[in-house]
């Protein structure tokens, strides 16, 4: 709810504009910076706030940051030849580093406190295996130290905020990271832009995910329609356990991040509910780390072209929710040959696939160019544009009822085109 902030909204234009005339003037690229800057003071925070909780009620806590850490390149080393390359992991805290001065503050976040970043997971996790080939390229002492102070100010309105108006904090930093991201919409290319929150929050109330689903994006992005069902899921789940004080948002919709009302095995359910897939490197490591700010610990995002020969996952899931891109096509050579649609268009493919990953039963919420379902061209759909239709098989069964409302042009990504769910 940034509208009702105008001081937290200035504070992160400031930021953005900071990275601008530091000479990262490329939005995806910035965002990318930016995250890991704030990802390094989130782990922290909580770091911190968990420690503070396990020592008021008694509880073992083990920190993160205790202890020694080895980088990875180093470990394969007997023992005794490690201990030379061993860092304190305390020293890696944000709120020890950024007391540094600026000529010493910039290397130790280049060689020591983001590869710590990108091992923080374990190497076998998801997250460790897509931010290996993540790069800092922050090289400038003073856009460092700016950044950090901005991030800080932003994160001290954030509780403001939060003590003020009884927010949840972990809403407001999702609100903040949200309106950070939507500056990728003007950094598109192959169709790739941000789905605003209002379309993706409909279409999880038409869907309706629940826990138990298993639920995929196929052309995920940074996140935000598995976020959004994340989001549905933990607040139905609020509300049937009689949480009142969940008020509508700018939106008109109820919707919380915090998992306060998950038991643990409802936690380790939805930790196995939410599969992410996209071809851009950058997009998923964005996607793996705002999911992992909002509260999921270990996300399911790959580094995967769904619609490539290496995909193919028929039948596996309750629920998909989409917005593909569909601005270009694919080359008929990298087409997987289980995908029978005699076309090298994206849209159109991302349907039959969607199609496919789908349990019988099961439903999707997907984004399309209005020609799809009523155009001249060889559509999926066929029926009057004032009711419904049905999606036909290469036999020409019905197989699955469609509803949609159609966007108005130009207010989603495409100026010249009408958009439909």
């Amino acid at each position: 709810m940034l509208q009702n902030n105008p001081s937290l909204k200035s504070k992160i234009d400031q930021l953005w504009n900071k990275f601008w005339a530091g000479g990262i003037a490329n939005p995806l690229t910035a965002i990318e910076q930016i995250t890991y800057l704030l990802f390094m003071r989130r782990m922290d925070d909580l770091d911190l706030k968990q420690q503070a909780d396990a020592e008021f009620t008694g509880e073992k806590f083990a920190s993160r940051f205790a202890g020694t850490w080895v980088p990875p390149e180093h470990r394969n080393r007997p023992k005794e030849e490690q201990q030379p390359f061993e860092i304190e992991k305390g020293s890696l805290r944000w709120s020890k580093f950024t007391r540094m001065a600026a000529e010493e503050m910039l290397p130790h976040v280049q060689n020591k406190v983001f590869p710590f970043l990108k091992d923080i997971n374990g190497r076998e996790s998801s997250f460790t295996d897509h931010m290996k080939n993540a790069v800092f390229i922050i090289s400038k002492p003073s856009l460092l130290v700016e950044a950090v102070k901005t991030i800080d100010e932003i994160f001290k309105e954030i509780e403001k905020d939060s003590r003020e108006k009884g927010q949840a904090f972990q809403d407001i930093q999702g609100d903040v990271y949200e309106y950070l991201l939507s500056e990728i919409a003007t950094a598109g290319k192959n169709g790739q832009f941000r789905t605003p929150r209002h379309i993706i929050k409909l279409i999880a109330e038409l869907v309706r995910p629940k826990l138990g689903h298993r639920i995929a994006d196929p052309a995920c992005g940074t996140g935000g329609f598995l976020l959004g069902a994340y989001q549905y899921i933990v607040t139905q789940l609020a509300l049937n356990k009689g949480v009142k004080s969940l008020k509508p948002d700018e939106d008109g919709f109820k919707r919380t991040s915090v998992s306060a009302v998950l038991t643990e095995n409802a936690k380790n359910i939805l930790n196995e509910t939410l599969w992410g897939y996209d071809f851009d490197s950058t997009m998923v490591r964005l996607g793996l780390m705002n999911l992992m700010m909002h509260g999921i610990d270990d996300p399911h995002i790959s580094d995967k072209d769904a619609l490539s020969k290496t995909y193919n996952e028929p039948n596996q899931y309750d629920v998909v929710m989409a917005n593909p891109p569909f601005t270009g096509s694919i080359d008929k050579g990298d087409i997987n040959e289980n995908l029978n649609l005699r076309t090298t268009k994206t849209e159109l493919l991302f349907i039959e696939n969607i199609y496919r990953m789908l349990r019988k039963g099961g439903t999707a919420g997907i984004i399309v160019p209005q020609g799809v379902l009523f155009g001249s061209a060889k559509g999926l759909c066929g029926g009057p544009e004032n009711a419904g239709g049905s999606l036909r098989s290469e036999s020409g069964n019905y197989h699955a009822q469609w509803c949609f409302q159609t966007l108005c042009r130009g207010r989603h990504r495409y100026p010249d085109i009408y958009e439909s769910v």
